[in-house]
């Protein structure tokens, strides 16, 4: 099975960050919880903080794990 895409762009000026798996656009998730429930859904990690900050698949844009705000 091919490796999945995960790409966290940089906070909304709303607060927020667009998440896209595979092209396809997820939502906007305003925390690692909302961001690993997304993941979650798409099988991709566990349902917890840990699995997003330690997830090798996500490229994230504009700033770390830590960075939900503009």
């Amino acid at each position: 099975m091919a490796e999945r895409r995960v790409i966290v762009y940089p906070p909304l000026e709303t607060g927020g960050r667009r998440v896209r798996v595979d092209g396809e656009i997820l939502g906007t998730a305003y925390s690692q919880q909302e961001l690993a429930f997304f993941l979650q859904n798409q099988g991709i990690v566990d349902r917890d903080e840990w699995s997003v900050r330690t997830c090798d698949l996500i490229e994230w844009r504009g700033g770390g794990p830590d960075e939900w705000e503009h």
